[in-house]
Parts: structure tokens; C-alpha cells; sequence
């Protein structure tokens, strides 16, 4: 990872100096700073997006550090690409996927960001800016988050696929999705994406009912199985479509499917009863299994990850202190601390050099470079979530998002994907 050793000032530093300065010389005039810092006490933000990242913690913290109120909603991805298409003046702060901002982009809601405004901007990772974790890596299928990140200027209405200095979202979160597994109840090894249909597991299978999600996963499951050979899983022609939805349309009949899940906690649930032992899944509801005691993995599959990225996009209609307001947000936000709490989930930061400042080193040692524990690691809340020795499923952040053979995508044919989806869950 690059060393940026050049200090950038923030406005709140600049801020907090400017405090001093006043201070210290006794001034009896309070300068344009001083009024702002006090005036940023009265703005509540309104922010909604996904209850992955929409924290009651982070807007605690948020108040405690920076003096103003954030209002968090959490609704699921369809609830929540639909209030960010059609409802703008119901929020501030947009906290989306990047496959929700393909749709609501275009709508015009949201505003581009100026990058020079965001101090950390050099030190974000290269997936969200030229779409390569690495300067050898190749960019996996989907809807790449960087391929939908930047815009032509203030008023851009186009996307464009190299950094232009105005963003769409301020990358804050991200994470390697795959299969989960109760060991246990398995009794095997798992090594691919195509077990989720094995005759096995009829009745103990589950798949996530996000269409836009739940379709890559299914992609996944069909290429892994040797049925499809899809152009792009991320960008499926109809006839893809089809014959995907066929498979497992034939798959439910046949009883595979113990439950649909749309939720985090439903997710939950279904591993630690029992009733499910094979399912989409996220990092999280892996730990939150495993810390019930329950033996569960996030395991590697020999065909890759299909990934998904999430960043804070700002409403149109913002502007003024409230606007100040949001960029120092969102400079606080990427400073580390959020990072570390997310990162001690079991997501990775946007930019995780300034997380580290916030994790301890055996944390950042198990979460990021795929480390043996050296004692139990707890989540951000002090649950003890793995036990000393032992190894993050799929290893360090190189090995993971390394391996990322799909981003979640909206597709041309988006509106037939989705029929066609609903058709399978109704099957």
C-alpha cells in the first residue's frame, strides 16, 4: 500500500486552529469559523441506505464529534433504490451500493462531489478509482464500482470511466461475497459455487431475494455447474436470463429452497436454527452465527467472489452549511474510525490505511492480512466473534478482493430480469 506522508489539512483542523487562534488572542470579534463551528450544532443531515452501514454508533459518534445530528433509516436495497430514485426530498445523505447509484444517477437526485474537497482522496483504494486493486489486476464482470463512480463535472449527467475529479459516491464500503456453510451439518468439504443446487441439500438451501444480487449468485451457481457460459454474468442477455431463471425455477419445484431471505437478521436466523445449511451470505451474519457459539463458514469457492461496493451520495438540494456539513462528514467518516468499526464486522474501508489507527494490531493482523488471532477477536460491540489461532475465512484483502470474479450489476435488460426473477420466487 502507498505511503502519503504529506499532511493534508482539513476544514476541521483548519477549523480547530482557527478556534486557537481566537482563543489565544482574545479576541473580541469571532471570525467566520468560530460562527460556522457554532452554527453546525443546529443542522440535522437526514441519511437512509442499508442497515449494513446505518448505524445508530456511527451517528452517536457523529454528534460527539462533530457537533451536528444525523438521522439514520435503514430499509432494504430495493426500498432503498427506490427512495433515491423517486423521492429526493426526503433525504440528505444517500449511503447506496454502487449498482443502485447506475439506477438512480440518471434520475438526476444527487449531486457530483468535488474530490478536492475530500482530504483522504488520494489514499482510497484503487478498485473505486481506476477499477484495479492492484496495477496487475483484472477488472471482474458487473457493474464495477469505479466504472460508475466519476462524472463529466458539477452538472454531469454521464458517467465516465477514468477519474475526473467529480464523483458520484465517496467510496466508504465493500466486502467478498460468497457462500455460507454450517460445517457441522455438512460433514464435507465445499469448494464450489455449484453445491448451492446439490440434490444434497434439498430443503437446506437458501438464496438471497435481492433480485439484482440474487441473480449474480445464481449466475455463479449456473457457470460453476458448467450449464452457462455467460458474455458477462453482470450484463445478461435475455437468453441468459432464461435459461439461469429455468435452472433454478426447476431447482425450487423440486423443493431445494428451504426459504428466500431479504434481510441481514433473516439471514441469521435460517444458519443458526439448522433449517438452512448452504446459503447466500454476508461476512457479518457469519460472525453473528459464530458468535452464538454455532459453527458456520464464509467459505472460499474455487470460481471466485462476487463482490459489492457502497458509498455516501449527496442529494441534490443540499447546499450551504448543510452541504459544509456533509463534506465534513464525509471527510470524518473516511478519517478511521467508521473504518475500523466496520472493518472489525468484517467489511473493508475505502481507505483502510487510516482504519488501522482505530484496530488494534492483532485485529488489523486477523481482518486485513488473513493472520492467525493471537487472542479473541470481539466485534466493534465486545462479543467475542473468533477464538485465538484462528484465520479469516479466505485470508488477507489481497486474496480476497483479489478473487472477485463478479461486482453486483444492473443490467440492460434490468426490467426483464426482475419479471423474470419474481417469477422464480412465485414458482
Amino acid at each position: 500500500m502507498k505511503d502519503f506522508t504529506t499532511p493534508k489539512l482539513s476544514r476541521r483542523s483548519v477549523l480547530k486552529g482557527a478556534a486557537a487562534t481566537v482563543t489565544a488572542a482574545g479576541a473580541s470579534t469571532l471570525g467566520a469559523p468560530m460562527i460556522w463551528a457554532q452554527n453546525i450544532k443546529d443542522v440535522t443531515l437526514r441519511q437512509f441506505g442499508t442497515g449494513v452501514s446505518n448505524l445508530n454508533e456511527v451517528a452517536q459518534k457523529v454528534k460527539e464529534d462533530l457537533g451536528f445530528t444525523l438521522e439514520m433509516t435503514a430499509l432494504d436495497s430495493d426500498a432503498v433504490t427506490q427512495r433515491a430514485a423517486t423521492q429526493p426530498d426526503s433525504f440528505d445523505i444517500a449511503d447506496i451500493e454502487y449498482w443502485i447509484c447506475k439506477k438512480v444517477w440518471p434520475t438526476g437526485n444527487l449531486q457530483a462531489m468535488d474530490v478536492s474537497k475530500i482530504k483522504n482522496y488520494d489514499k482510497i483504494v484503487g478498485i473505486f478509482r481506476d477499477g484495479k486493486l492492484t496495477p496487475e489486476s483484472t477488472i471482474a464482470q458487473g457493474t464495477a464500482p469505479h466504472s460508475v463512480g466519476f462524472t463529466t463535472g458539477p452538472d454531469g449527467t454521464e458517467f465516465v470511466a477514468e477519474e475526473s475529479g467529480w464523483m458520484t459516491l465517496i467510496p466508504t464500503i465493500y466486502n467478498a461475497d460468497t457462500l455460507g456453510i454450517r460445517p457441522d451439518l455438512i460433514g464435507r468439504e465445499i469448494s464450489t459455487w455449484a453445491e448451492l443446487l446439490n440434490p444434497e441439500f434439498k430443503g437446506k438451501a437458501s438464496i438471497l431475494d435481492i433480485s439484482s444480487i440474487g441473480i449474480m449468485d445464481a449466475a455463479m451457481v449456473c457457470e460453476a455447474m458448467g450449464e452457462i457460459a455467460y458474455g458477462d454474468k453482470g450484463n445478461m442477455t435475455k437468453e441468459e436470463i432464461d435459461k439461469t431463471m429455468a435452472i433454478f425455477i426447476e431447482a425450487k419445484k423440486a423443493g431445494q429452497f428451504r426459504a428466500f431471505w431479504k434481510t441481514f437478521d433473516e439471514s441469521v436466523n435460517l444458519m443458526a436454527s439448522g433449517e438452512v445449511v448452504i446459503q447466500s451470505m454476508w461476512s457479518p451474519a457469519i460472525t453473528a452465527v459464530r458468535s452464538q457459539g454455532i459453527p458456520c463458514v464464509y467459505q472460499p469457492l474455487k470460481e471466485g467472489y462476487r463482490s459489492w461496493g457502497g458509498g455516501i451520495g449527496l442529494s441534490k438540494s443540499l447546499s450551504g452549511l448543510e452541504l459544509d456539513a456533509a463534506y465534513e462528514y464525509i471527510n470524518w467518516y473516511l478519517d478511521g474510525w467508521v473504518g475500523g468499526f466496520l472493518m472489525r464486522q468484517g467489511y473493508y474501508s475505502a481507505v483502510p490505511e487510516t482504519s488501522k489507527n482505530f484496530m488494534t494490531e492483532d485485529e488489523w493482523g486477523f481482518w486485513f492480512e488473513g493472520k492467525p488471532a493471537q487472542s479473541d477477536i470481539s466485534n466493534p460491540f465486545g462479543k467475542v466473534m473468533e477464538k485465538a489461532g484462528a484465520v479469516r475465512d479466505g485470508g488477507s484483502f489481497y486474496d480476497r478482493m483479489g478473487a472477485v470474479a463478479c461486482w453486483n450489476a444492473v443490467m440492460d435488460e434490468n426490467q426483464y430480469m426482475v419479471r423474470k426473477w419474481n417469477e422464480f420466487v412465485a414458482a
